[in-house]
């Protein structure tokens, strides 16, 4: 089956999310999101990041609210992206030294006697910037190390943070799938311990634990929301963040979950290419997209069967409709609060925007099926990664709090 295409986007409904049972995945529980919440709350600063209302726009287009998960500056890191890692290699570690607590504390790992119970673990991924720096953070948390694989053309200013926090960066001449292929290697071949946000086989145990951790966020909420989202939209670049989503929410809601746009760059889009071929599919190129963060040619096959069942509609949008969420985050309507988003951030704003207002996205508008009872709920994965790009786009200098 075809997707429908204009102008910088394309998209791909999939009735079939709501014709069949809704069955969460088994590694998103209740218990397994507690056991995530109770190790985030042992790091020192950890604090829930803000739910933010966009109440001015959501009056100018005609639904009862907008809101964002803001993730601008989670921990000083500019991304969600901790709170899984951190998450996976604090399990992890735990494991090598025996200990069976799936909750471990911030403060056991940076002990002494644990580190010389490990020993000096070294750890390595694949990364467009966000993860990465996740990883080179926690590794020199617990005083271990990182090498971190980035794909050619990673922008400076992503590798300089990775960098600052102790880990060292090798540029792996190819795209983002080849990093994650020059980081496996490595770690085959020199005894290093891989943190991947996708799984391969024999590898699934970590990114189970990432997907596990991400899933704190949406608990985080839903502790602040009065009233359930109706309509959720999902940046996907391997799918780790979507399929931890629609793993919480059809745990906690059922059928009755939001209706869920999975957001993809025009390039990059994966899961669009695989849902339209009806399996999993690999796609080539250079995967060119100013969405670093999403520039991934493979869906993670631990995501693939949660997102494929579940997401309603799967929409692939050019760099422009990024751009346009920034600008309206950065520049808001009435009294909404002002928001700093990177370019992957920003994406699902900017799809909101683009298909109440082209003329040409009138069957998006359909499918999207979005009235003045619509409670949206998008989620900004990351502040201003690249300043020199947020400059250029948003005319400004970005500016980071620490959350």
């Amino acid at each position: 089956m075809d997707g429908e295409r204009a102008e910088e986007v394309e998209y791909f409904p999939n009735p079939a999310a709501r014709s069949r049972e809704a069955h969460a995945p088994g590694f998103i529980t209740p218990s397994s999101t507690r056991a995530v919440r109770n190790f985030l709350e042992t790091i020192p600063g950890y604090r829930p990041t803000p739910l933010l209302s966009l109440t001015s726009l959501a009056d100018d287009l005609g639904v009862r609210d907008i809101l964002v998960k803001d993730e601008s500056c989670r921990l000083g890191l500019n991304s969600f992206k901790p709170i899984g890692c951190s998450y996976a290699m604090a399990r992890l570690v735990y494991e090598l030294a025996g200990f069976k607590d799936d909750t471990p504390l911030f403060s056991v790992l940076q002990s002494p006697e644990l580190h010389e119970s490990v020993g000096n673990v070294t750890f390595t991924t694949a990364t467009d910037g966000n993860h990465g720096r996740g990883v080179g953070w926690m590794a020199h948390q617990m005083g271990m190390n990182a090498v971190i694989y980035v794909p050619r053309g990673t922008v400076h200013a992503r590798i300089k943070a990775i960098e600052e926090t102790g880990a060292k960066v090798v540029v792996v001449d190819g795209n983002y799938d080849e990093a994650v292929r020059t980081a496996r290697s490595e770690a085959q071949h020199r005894g290093w311990v891989i943190v991947s946000d996708t799984a391969w086989k024999g590898y699934e145990k970590i990114p189970t634990w990432i997907m596990q951790g991400y899933s704190a966020l949406f608990d985080e909420v839903t502790e602040r929301m009065s009233r359930k989202p109706t309509h959720l939209f999902l940046q996907a670049g391997v799918g780790a963040f979507a399929g931890s989503a629609l793993g919480y929410y059809v745990e906690h809601m059922g059928r009755s979950r939001p209706r869920t746009t999975v957001v993809e760059p025009l390039r990059a889009a994966c899961f669009l290419e695989s849902m339209k071929k009806g399996r999993s599919t690999r796609i080539a190129g250079d995967l060119d997209t100013m969405m670093a963060g999403l520039a991934c040619g493979e869906p993670n096959p631990l995501a693939w069967p949660v997102v494929s069942s579940y997401a309603d509609l799967f929409v692939a949008c050019g760099d422009s409709v990024a751009a346009r969420g920034m600008r309206a985050l950065a520049s808001p309507t009435g009294d909404d609060p002002v928001i700093e988003s990177g370019e992957s951030g920003a994406v699902g704003l900017g799809l909101l925007l683009e298909a109440f207002e082209r003329s040409d996205l009138e069957q998006l508008r359909t499918c999207l099926a979005l009235d003045s009872r619509s409670t949206v709920l998008l989620i900004n994965t990351e502040g201003a990664t690249d300043p020199v790009n947020y400059r250029q786009v948003v005319g400004r200098t970005a500016r980071c709090r620490d959350v």
